[in-house]
């Protein structure tokens, strides 16, 4: 009888064991999965938009267009996970909703590229870390939430410390289109314009998760559409939708290229991008 109720103690600690064990490595894998997935986004925006192609040494100008690449691979993705899944395609929010989250999202990703034609890849990464002061802002506007006053004095020490690093090293990072402080100023506005659209974009949907009972891939899929539907208006009033074609159409190492950071892309989380 003592043998049975200690066999019955010790069988749940091995099975607790087991599990944290599975757990553990199931949480590194999907750690090393995000890590290497981010790692080849980033050196695929920086080959695009900073290496040039071809003989002729051209370079890739249309970053609206990997918006939209980006944007329409995401949308048939998880569209195609919400019929896998047998679950409704229909908007859980007001339209609307989905459009705000999109336009800030469009501008987040386009300040994004665009910078990279300034400063580099290492530099914009590192500037990512002041994140935090707009995402408290707009948490504080958007959700009413309340930080302490040492939460903001540490935001504010890790933003300069990452400004020092931009304004000063960054002065001498070679670019291709052109060198010196005007290109670290143009560089440091539009990392500037990406982390404050992307923290809206962060914060209003934390807020359309919590007023709604939406799954993910429901978000995605309308959010992504709508930025298929503004950055293909956008590149034909621009006039770069013809050109942009024409470009990967000759070189077909950028297109290849262009098709890698879409499949890249859609493996993201939205909140990582």
């Amino acid at each position: 009888m003592a043998e049975t109720t200690s066999a019955s103690v010790s069988s749940p600690t091995a099975g607790d064991s087991n599990w944290r064990e599975n757990k553990l490595w199931k949480g590194t894998f999907a750690v090393a999965g995000i890590m290497l997935t981010l790692v080849t986004y980033g050196v695929l925006q920086e080959k695009i938009m900073r290496v040039p192609y071809g003989v002729n040494k051209d370079y890739f100008k249309y970053s609206l267009f990997l918006v939209f690449c980006n944007r329409i691979t995401t949308s048939a993705v998880s569209a195609g996970a919400l019929l896998a899944s047998k679950k409704a395609l229909d908007p859980v929010a007001p339209i609307y909703k989905y459009c705000l989250v999109s336009v800030s999202n469009i501008l987040t990703t386009s300040c994004q590229y665009e910078a990279l034609k300034y400063v580099s890849f290492p530099v914009q990464t590192l500037a990512k870390c002041a994140k935090m002061i707009p995402v408290m802002v707009w948490g504080t506007a958007i959700m009413q939430n309340r930080y302490r006053e040492t939460d903001y004095l540490l935001a504010l020490v890790v933003t300069l410390g990452c400004s020092v690093f931009i304004l000063y090293p960054a002065g001498t990072d070679i670019s291709p289109y052109g060198r010196g402080r005007e290109n670290t100023v143009w560089g440091v506005l539009l990392m500037l314009g990406y982390l404050g659209c992307d923290g809206f974009t962060s914060t209003f949907q934390d807020k359309m998760f919590k007023g709604y009972n939406m799954e993910i891939h429901n978000q995605i899929f309308y959010t992504t559409l709508s930025s298929c539907i503004l950055s293909l208006t956008g590149l034909i009033i621009q006039g770069h939708l013809l050109p942009a074609v024409e470009f990967v159409y000759i070189h077909k190492d950028c297109f290849f290229d262009i098709a890698l950071l879409s499949t890249k892309y859609k493996n993201i989380p939205s909140s990582s991008i």
